[in-house]
């Protein structure tokens, strides 16, 4: 009981000496131990990696999951450690109320048919908007959660420490200062060294830790990397369902719907050449490459070795073009 008194005691005056401490460096009069410029860096560093890691996380979660309602309903399911409801997307709703509608119709008509093609088309678009927010939600958000919940608490906890040894070692240093008797100074010398001795001890911890968000940024990096390519891998499943529901629908009979790949074009297309539609516009940026505009349609053929390139042909005009701005509508 005795010790848990003095103890007590004791931090109450550490206590009391740190806002002290703390008023006299408000008011100018007292001096603060700077730390080194290398240090202050690391510090600046984490701060920031902290900052923009939160407001990252943050924009991820709601493009993953826009409902706000939704995203207090998963945070609650993991604080509990329980498995999050499998709860359909709005394009699976959306599929299934067209499907219904088919149904209702009449499958047998071009209008109901469609419905279903497409209410179908809508359901695996949303099954593949799932599969792609829970791939970037364990190869992006949960690593940077991770990294919030788990390093950066830990330096904020250590700088937090540090500043309270600071403030142990200045408040040290201005009882030297201030000690008048040879006794005094002693015993005020004396509580400055270990004061200085345990702030550089925790310093030093700090440090090691700052320098670990290089580390860090090194593996986000990678998880980084990881969710682009499931984005991409996302984006082009959504594009070849897309392309197969216009091929689909273009053959209902009777259906007056045609798809961009029924685009006529008045260039002729040889053996080996197939059609393709541009994109968006690009510009040459020499010789050997052929200018083309949004929509228009023209013929191309492989370029051997080249992975990036077709070679394209529009009239007696002839030049490569990126892959990346051309739609095959036709195949020979």
């Amino acid at each position: 009981m005795d010790f848990n008194v003095k103890k007590f005691v004791k931090d109450a005056g550490a206590a009391l000496s740190r806002v002290v401490q703390i008023t006299e460096e408000t008011l100018g009069t007292s001096e603060k131990t700077e730390l080194d410029a290398h240090f202050e860096h690391l510090a600046e560093r984490a701060n920031a990696t902290k900052t923009w890691t939160e407001k990252i996380l943050r924009n991820m979660e709601a493009m993953l999951t826009p409902n706000p309602g939704n995203r207090i309903e998963d945070f609650f399911y993991e604080k509990i450690d329980k498995r999050k409801p499998n709860r359909l997307s709005n394009l699976e709703y959306v599929g299934i109320d067209m499907i219904e509608a088919g149904n209702d119709f009449g499958p047998g008509i071009a209008y109901g048919s469609a419905l279903i093609k497409v209410g179908h088309c809508q359901q695996k678009l949303g099954q593949i908007e799932r599969d792609f927010i829970g791939t970037a939600a364990n190869c992006y958000i949960q690593p940077l959660r991770k990294f919030l919940d788990g390093e950066m608490k830990t330096i904020s906890k250590e700088m937090a420490i540090l500043e309270s040894k600071r403030l142990d070692l200045d408040s040290c240093k201005r009882r030297v200062r201030k000690a008048r008797s040879m006794l005094g100074q002693q015993s005020a010398e004396r509580e400055l060294r270990v004061a200085q001795s345990e702030f550089d001890r925790q310093a030093e911890i700090t440090k090691l830790l700052l320098e670990g968000v290089s580390s860090s940024q090194a593996g986000h990096l990678r998880c980084l990397h990881e969710f682009v390519e499931a984005q991409t891998r996302h984006y082009a499943q959504c594009h070849a369902t897309m392309q197969e529901l216009q091929r689909e629908l273009a053959g209902l009979p009777g259906a007056s719907f045609h798809p961009t790949t029924s685009i006529n074009s008045t260039e002729p297309v040889e053996n080996g050449q197939e059609r393709a539609r541009v994109i968006c516009d690009y510009e040459a940026r020499d010789e050997e490459e052929l200018s083309v505009s949004q929509n228009e349609v023209i013929s191309v053929r492989e370029i051997p070795g080249d992975e990036d390139y077709l070679l394209g042909f529009r009239g007696n005009q002839r030049g490569r073009v990126p892959k990346v701005f051309l739609e095959i509508l036709s195949y020979q």
